[in-house]
């Protein structure tokens, strides 16, 4: 049966918290005092005031325990409930409007218990308001309960005073079985949760994960809740130990519950109709809408959720939007996008850059006896329509995934491949390269599109959207090295084995067009590292260049720490550093992350450097003047194939037959299309290509190569 129990209703509103949490000289206000920052003076009622108040049908247990400002107005204030000790801000005779949302400033027909109300706050119809501490100007209406326990933790998994451990909350990330649990915590970022959750051999680094957590919150009972300035509030169910930024703007939801809501005046977050969340974290910027369900999930900054979107145990990292879809156990890096009814996303890590097909199943229940595994899929990864992959599957940057029901693990270590399955011939086929064949496009317009999209004010981790990178290019070394010990046939073609979990062999295409494709690559990444340094420093002569740049040949490893690209050896000795001791907190281990990013210009010319080195075959000492000249007019020929491969992969849209036969005329299509001519992503390459013409002419005159 339910337990209910009864008190004195004069108990109402007092002994938040139960006196044995309480310290030694303290109240049970002593974090009220501490949260609330408004600076209003206030005073007691008169008893003029008081008149007013119970004239215009409002009670109190205690008026004395209800404190206004001078410039109070009780005739603001009408049919309200009090109960505890109660503090109001300034009310006027205005009224605020949001949104076509047009209310008097006051309070009114609403039942308070123990509230801080800042100045000019209009409240109406909330039937349930309790120990919150309310900004400035802050809208809310027709709210069933609004409420804070005493042991609230606002969605950072941690325990309070008094609380058993199984009560903490935790993010089961990348795998069914909880072996990759994290803490979540206000203010994670992608690369805390890939540490966390990937290395689960290294004890010592678990606990201080976990210390830093608990360090980060305070145990003590008794907090409030918090709605910032100027946040609007409407038509919501429950909302209990939430707390909001400024700025937010709620409608409609149905519970919200044990969360926090980061907004401000530049960030605004927004929680629409319908939604459920508990236990979790919601960034800055971000939108949630129209019955979406989350439970034990960070979103990161300007992340969205959209059209009944499930995330559950999950982190959904900057810049990302699902919608339609059901996503479990999954650690997902910027730039995510994953639309349509029917996607489905289930124990996986993504490492950015992102996109789910409609229909595409990633993650099967269940192909073993045990809870399902994990799929791990490099930055870039794209399956198409109506995919399904089975765990546990492992995918290497940029590989994208023709439709068709995959019904082994895969492990696919060559990026840029076109992975697609021959039902006929019972094979899988890989084509190593294909986006550069097929799909310059996409693949050129993809990296900008998300560079223009990336609207992090506060960029702690610096992330990479060029798909020639320090971690891309070290797996087409690694797949130079498959690709030219194959012995393929006269059409390109070679078989192998090991890539699918089955006795089937792995067909793999065009390896000799392939194995070209990838060394210019790596050509024209070096080159262009140089050429970017070269253009930043303004060298005058081909010595200046040479002592600036790394005499070593050994080519990093490098690692993606949530979007992030860090060499290995500094993720080991950040590692031993949080183990240790030396690194000491969250906050010190996001100062890593950004003196990262602010070396990142510099490592990636080394890398970049000796990774030209190496696929010439030649020392330092044989890097010349004259073959500075012939690489940067190597790179120029490659800029060039790539802005014509650019355009053709487009043009394809305006001439294919089966294109154009929706269209009666020329001029119906480029309507609809637009010219290709006019393409302004195509003409803004052309234009980039021939700046990198003079720039390299300049280059060369000034540096006399």
């Amino acid at each position: 049966m339910n337990i209910i129990q009864k008190y004195p209703v004069n108990n109402l509103g007092y002994n938040f918290v139960d006196k044995k949490y309480i310290p030694k000289g303290k109240d049970e206000y002593h974090l009220r005092n501490l949260q609330n920052r408004n600076g209003i003076v206030h005073r007691k009622l008169t008893k003029q005031e008081i008149g007013a108040l119970v004239h215009n049908r409002n009670t109190s247990d205690d008026w004395n325990k209800v404190f206004v400002t001078k410039s109070f107005n009780p005739e603001l204030v009408k049919n309200c409930k009090f109960y505890g000790l109660v503090r109001i801000g300034k009310l006027e005779p205005f009224y605020l409007e949001f949104h076509n949302l047009r209310m008097p400033v006051g309070l009114y027909n609403s039942t308070i218990i123990s509230c801080d109300l800042g100045n000019n706050v209009c409240i109406d119809n909330v039937n349930y308001l309790s120990h919150y501490i309310i900004g400035n100007e802050v809208m809310i209406a027709n709210v069933n309960e609004l409420a804070t326990t005493d042991y609230a933790k606002f969605g950072n998994g941690i325990v309070k005073d008094g609380e058993e451990e199984k009560t903490r909350v935790w993010m089961e990330l990348c795998n069914e079985n909880g072996g990759r649990k994290v803490i979540p915590f206000n203010g994670m970022l992608a690369g805390d949760a890939y540490l966390w959750s990937k290395y689960r051999d290294d004890e010592a680094l678990l606990n201080r994960f976990t210390e830093f957590t608990e360090a980060r919150f305070d145990k003590q009972r008794g907090y409030y809740g918090k709605i910032g300035d100027r946040t609007v509030i409407k038509n919501c169910k429950i909302i209990k130990d939430v707390w909001v930024g400024t700025d937010a703007y709620f409608k409609g939801a149905n519970k919200l519950k044990n969360i926090t809501v980061n907004s401000d005046e530049n960030r605004t977050s927004q929680i629409g109709e319908g939604c459920e969340l508990v236990n979790g974290i919601v960034g800055y910027g971000c939108r949630i809408f129209y019955g979406v369900k989350a439970v034990r999930f960070v979103m990161a900054s300007h992340s969205q959720l959209k059209y009944g979107a499930r995330l559950i145990n999950s982190y959904l990292g900057n810049n990302s939007t699902i919608s339609c879809c059901e996503v479990l156990n999954s650690l997902i890096f910027p730039a995510h996008e994953q639309h349509h009814n029917n996607s489905f996303l289930c124990a996986a890590l993504v490492m950015g850059q992102s996109n789910m097909a409609a229909g595409a199943t990633i993650g099967s229940n269940h192909n073993s006896r045990s809870p399902d595994g994990e799929i791990v899929a490099g930055r870039g990864f794209w399956p198409g329509l109506c995919v399904s992959l089975k765990h546990n599957s492992k995918f290497a940057s940029f590989c994208i995934i023709a439709k068709g029901d995959f019904p082994a693990e895969l492990n696919i270590p060559i990026p840029f491949s076109l992975i697609s399955n021959d039902v006929a011939n019972e094979k899988l086929v890989v084509m190593p390269g294909y986006w550069f064949m097929y799909n310059m496009y996409a693949l050129t317009r993809n990296a900008r599109k998300y560079t223009d999209r990336d609207r992090r004010t506060e960029k702690i981790q610096y992330i990479e959207y060029d798909f020639l990178a320090p971690d891309t290019i070290n797996e087409l070394f690694d797949a130079l090295k498959i690709l030219s010990a194959l012995k393929p046939d006269a059409a390109g073609t070679a078989e192998i084995t090991g890539w699918e979990n089955n006795s089937h062999k792995t067909a793999i295409l065009k390896i000799p067009q392939s194995i070209l494709i990838f060394k210019e690559l790596i050509r024209y990444y070096g080159i262009r590292e140089l050429f970017h340094h070269i253009q930043k420093n303004k060298f005058s002569n081909f010595d200046e260049l040479k002592k600036t740049v790394s005499a070593k040949i050994q080519r990093n490893e490098w690692l993606n720490i949530g979007g992030q690209l860090i060499q290995k050896t500094a993720i080991e000795k950040v590692k031993r550093n949080i183990s240790s001791g030396k690194v000491k907190s969250w906050d010190e281990l996001h100062d890593f992350y950004r003196q990262q990013g602010v070396a990142y210009t510099a490592d990636k010319l080394d890398h970049g450097y000796t990774s030209l080195l190496e696929i010439l075959n030649i020392t330092p000492k044989q890097f010349t003047p004259a073959l500075l000249k012939q690489s940067l007019q190597e790179a120029l020929n490659t800029r060039e194939w790539m802005c014509k491969g650019i355009y053709d992969s487009r043009a394809k849209d305006y001439s294919s037959p089966f294109r154009k036969m929706v269209y009666d005329t020329n001029a119906e299509m480029d309507k609809v299309l637009g010219r290709l001519d006019d393409n302004s992503f195509i003409q803004e390459q052309l234009g980039e290509l021939n700046e990198m013409k003079k720039q390299v002419k300049a280059i060369v005159k000034r540096m006399k190569l």
